[in-house]
């Protein structure tokens, strides 16, 4: 199945239903006609059957309709984020030889500058000037194995990487989330996860593939969202876990009773969270999705009520393992039940990628023998469920002994003089690397203080032995985060923050002082 003949049959179904909402609604069956007169004007353009298209937009509706228009043209769509530098998006541009970039009136100026500093950039048009042109023939739909979409991972770990994906793989993807969600027929969803990732494009395919209406907010603000939500009677909500600490603030979300489904991903959730979600909505089906870009579904936890954080079992077409820890570990080395072990993925699930856009390096790192090793680690508990503990990358090796994050980060959650806290290993040249931890202070006036306070807290009620303890503090104004809401350990050890106060310059200091 294609994504252009999805669209297609959505509309045959049913030609008058809502399938966006928001201030320009569309009926299937002019959503059916917009999108083949962007995809003549993309062919008018030049663009042939497997090229590749770079959408640099906003989001909303204009990015949406594009989208399904290169699918309708047989092109590779690729969505790169907003939040891209010029840098990064020359870089992109460059791996992926568009034959076409489009932008709007947000994005033109990065545009502008990112294909600069490029020999022969390809041509850019501003959205605005795109015009519809008259239907004409269109390309035979697409083959399942031909490229739908190329997603553009965030690059936190050196340069992005391209992720191409089949039109046989995205849609499987979208069955498989509205399976595993519950999301049914004619489900209302809001469309406010960036387009150039994984969750958002999955909602908007799932939403088409049900025959629902998609609700887009080009940009997230919790009192609009509450709007959207409320009006529309928006019943499957699919986010990542500070959107919806965001829109808890707003003190409206018991308001919204059209809610039935919740569904979160990119991040764990807390139980906290989990509990005040589940006292203010009700939910009829919460659902944690663990999985990835590259293959989208790794686990399901069916009951983020009774099990918050929980990443559950495999989803409907996945099969998943724990393998020993160890970088490059055979994907036959099995852990016991209850050990600690890196999670792998196979290969052969309809939703999976087939590799990396150019990078072999890339391939032979995460993939082995038909399974792919995202580098998450888990634990799994009586019941078959896993718990994701960490990332292999971001285990500490302090004075010989291989230590977690995030065993010790749920060890100084329970701190009263800190609103965040986020640990990673830090050089030291005694050992090795130290266990440091990046925290928000309750306090921010009073960094210093709050620093000797989180210190002492630490020694006498945390409850950690000595070796997990940090060697090393530092008050920070923000934990940093990617564009959906995951933390970005390693800008932190990077040193990539607004240092509020740090341990180490306080023992300096007194050191010096009694001299």
């Amino acid at each position: 199945m294609d994504i252009a003949t999805t669209l297609r049959w959505a509309a045959e179904r049913y030609p008058r239903r809502c399938a966006v909402g928001g201030a320009r609604p569309l009926t299937y069956s002019e959503w059916d006609v917009r999108t083949d007169g962007l995809a003549s004007s993309l062919i008018a353009l030049g663009c042939v059957p497997g090229d590749r298209v770079v959408l640099m937009l906003s989001g909303g509706e204009p990015l949406a309709s594009l989208h399904l228009a290169a699918q309708k043209a047989g092109l590779t769509s690729v969505p790169l984020s907003t939040r891209f530098s010029a840098v990064e998006m020359a870089y992109c541009v460059a791996d992926c030889s568009p034959a076409l970039i489009i932008a709007d009136d947000a994005t033109s100026e990065l545009v502008e500058q990112a294909c600069a500093s490029l020999p022969g950039p390809p041509p850019v048009i501003g959205i605005d000037e795109l015009r519809h042109a008259d239907p004409k023939r269109l390309p035979d739909a697409p083959a399942g194995s031909d490229y739908s979409l190329m997603l553009y991972t965030s690059g936190t770990t050196g340069k992005p990487k391209g992720v191409p994906r089949t039109h046989r793989a995205e849609h499987s993807a979208a069955v498989a989330h509205l399976l595993q969600t519950g999301q049914p027929p004619g489900a209302v969803s809001l469309g406010v996860m960036p387009l150039f990732h994984t969750m958002g494009m999955r909602s908007l395919l799932a939403s088409i593939v049900c025959g629902g209406t998609w609700v887009p907010q080009a940009k997230f603000d919790a009192e609009e969202s509450i709007g959207l939500i409320i009006d529309h009677g928006v019943d499957s909500l699919y986010l990542v876990p500070t959107i919806y600490w965001s829109l808890l603030q707003t003190g409206r979300l018991d308001q919204a009773r059209s809610v039935r489904r919740l569904a979160y991903a990119g991040a764990p959730m807390s139980p906290t969270l989990a509990g005040q979600l589940v006292e203010s909505v009700r939910p009829e089906r919460f659902i944690n999705h663990f999985g990835s870009t590259e293959i989208y579904t790794f686990t399901i936890g069916p009951d983020g009520a009774r099990k918050p954080g929980c990443a559950g079992r495999a989803g409907i077409f996945s099969r998943v393992r724990l393998v020993d820890p160890t970088p490059g570990a055979d994907p036959d080395a099995l852990v016991v039940p209850g050990e600690q072990g890196q999670i792998a993925v196979s290969m052969a699930s309809p939703e999976a990628f087939a590799g990396y856009w150019n990078r072999p390096d890339a391939d032979a790192k995460s993939i082995r023998d038909g399974w792919y090793f995202p580098g998450d680690l888990a634990v799994e508990d009586d019941d078959g469920d896993l718990w994701v503990s960490g990332r292999v990358d971001d285990m500490i090796n302090s004075g010989g002994e291989n230590l977690f994050p995030e065993d010790i980060e749920s060890a100084l959650a329970g701190c009263p003089y800190l609103d965040q806290v986020i640990v990673a290993g830090t050089p030291h040249e005694k050992w090795g690397s130290a266990v440091t931890a990046f925290f928000v202070p309750a306090d921010r006036n009073a960094p210093r203080e709050a620093l000797a306070l989180v210190q002492s807290w630490v020694r006498q009620e945390s409850g950690l032995a000595p070796l997990k303890r940090p060697k090393r503090y530092v008050a920070v104004d923000a934990i940093p985060t990617s564009a959906v809401g995951k933390i970005l350990r390693r800008r932190l050890v990077g040193g990539d923050y607004q240092m509020l106060a740090d341990s180490d310059e306080e023992n300096t200091t007194s050191r010096r002082s009694t001299r």
